[in-house]
């Protein structure tokens, strides 16, 4: 229908109460769908996993109630989001129902939009060092007051008021102790290896002590007058961002000389860094007696394109080891008669399914575990029997170790249809087609399904 300027207006105001409604009722069934699904004890319980440690994060702050690991799947998949994302969800409304109840109250009542009230429970949820239930609720009353308008950096203050209010963070040992000033260090350095921008760069950020800073911006000065001494005519920024490039790579180099573990030398008599492998996939077609790679191709490491002209420029360094790895036929059909997945064939799945087969999620296929979809039987063998999941390519599938853990401990079952194309189904009867294209759901649950998600099988 034809809708006058002030009728589209109100059309858009209509829409968004609509869609803000949507997502306050939305927190309200994850809680409700966290309610019924206790975990059978702490060590069942969902958290997230803090990479590079084996500490664990919990979902929600302190006083939420725990959530079985298993059940958090089955909502992802009814939302079409990761299992990460509907725990972060869950997450969020726990914490914002038990540790941040005005907050809820004004979000349920319309007043607070979700994703301003979730951005808050994230910051209380995560903070370094854990806020307590009261630090929660100071954090609450001061957000509230202004009905959820606060941006990242005052929230950012506020969270970091609090914890020098309820005495969370331990002294700085370098102050007075008689002052009660608190200390947090804020030092890092974090490598942003999942935003692969598509010109082949990636963020470095760091916080240095001052005169660390110094030393690096003078160095950093240092390298870019040096490449503009020598002729690059890039920008300044690029030219610092290369020269910091030349630090790790002139620093490891010098590493391994004093060790005495390099046997290489560059032509500036440096020996090589050490390698860095990165996965990148080519197209490739031959013309009379060459090969010729087309202008693009595809990068692992963040699941990004990556230019032919990129590959050449990393090559042309005198420290740059280069390994080239033989190619291997998606298509042919690998077979050992073990259990144990050997290295060829690893390398096939990895680079077939390039990430974690599960419905929706995108963890890299290189960092996954290898499962048989039809489990090895160990004594098929020895009782004459043949053997009904074997270790062979269209057996074996690509799965992040929690999702292998949910295949393997609850009702949540899969099949290979066509390479590379894994059909799942749900505790709940929810059917899910995954391939390279993604995931769909292709039908509709069955009502005579499985009632709920059985809780662990016991071992």
């Amino acid at each position: 229908m034809d809708l006058t300027a002030s009728g589209l207006l109100a059309l858009a105001r209509e829409r968004k109460a609509a869609e803000e409604r949507a997502a306050a009722d939305l927190l309200d069934v994850a809680a409700r769908w966290a309610d019924l699904h206790p975990p059978e004890s702490i060590h069942s319980a969902a958290s997230f996993t803090v990479p590079g440690c084996e500490h664990e994060e919990p979902i929600a702050g302190e006083g939420t109630p725990l959530v079985a690991e298993f059940c958090v799947a089955e909502l992802g998949g009814a939302l079409g989001v990761s299992t990460v994302s509907a725990k972060r969800l869950i997450g969020h409304a726990l914490e914002l129902r038990h540790r941040l109840p005005r907050l809820w109250a004004q979000v349920q009542a319309g007043r607070v939009p979700a994703w301003r009230a979730r951005a808050v429970a994230e910051a209380t949820i995560h903070s370094t060092p854990a806020l307590t239930r009261e630090a929660a609720a100071f954090v609450d009353a001061q957000v509230a007051a202004v009905a959820g308008r606060i941006g990242p950096a005052q929230l950012d203050r506020l969270v970091a008021e609090t914890i020098k209010r309820y005495d969370l963070a331990a002294p700085d040992p370098a102050s007075d102790p008689e002052d009660g000033d608190l200390y947090i260090d804020p030092r890092h350095a974090t490598v942003h290896d999942q935003e692969v921008h598509f010109a082949g760069t990636m963020t470095f950020e760091a916080e240095l002590d001052l005169a660390d800073a110094l030393d690096l911006d003078r160095a950093l000065a240092h390298g870019a007058a040096t490449l503009a001494a020598l002729g690059s005519l890039e920008s300044l920024d690029a030219r610092r961002s290369a020269a910091l490039g030349d630090l790790a790579r002139t620093q490891t180099a010098l590493d391994l000389h004093h060790q005495g573990a390099a046997t290489t030398c560059a032509e500036d008599g440096l020996p090589v860094v050490r390698e860095v492998v990165l996965h990148a996939h080519l197209d490739a077609t031959f013309c009379g007696e060459a090969t010729v790679f087309g202008p693009t191709g595809r990068l692992e490491e963040g699941q990004r394109l990556v230019l032919l002209d990129h590959i050449r420029d990393w090559c042309a360094d005198s420290r740059t080891k280069v390994t080239i790895k033989p190619v291997i036929d998606l298509t042919t059909q690998l077979h050992t008669d073990a259990y144990a997945i050997p290295d060829r064939i690893r390398e096939q799945i990895v680079l077939r399914d390039r990430t974690c087969v599960f419905p929706w999620c995108s963890r890299p296929a290189r960092g996954c575990d290898i499962d048989h979809v039809t489990p090895y039987d160990h004594d098929a063998a020895a009782e004459g029997r043949p053997q009904p999941g074997p270790t062979q390519t269209d057996n074996l599938a690509a799965l992040c170790r929690s999702h292998h853990r949910l295949k393997t401990h609850t009702a949540w079952r899969y099949e290979m249809t066509a390479p590379a194309t894994f059909e799942w189904t749900s505790p709940r009867g929810h059917r899910y087609r995954r391939d390279a294209s993604g995931t769909t759901r292709i039908d509709e649950p069955d009502p005579h399904g499985p009632p709920g998600i059985p809780h662990p099988r016991r071992p």
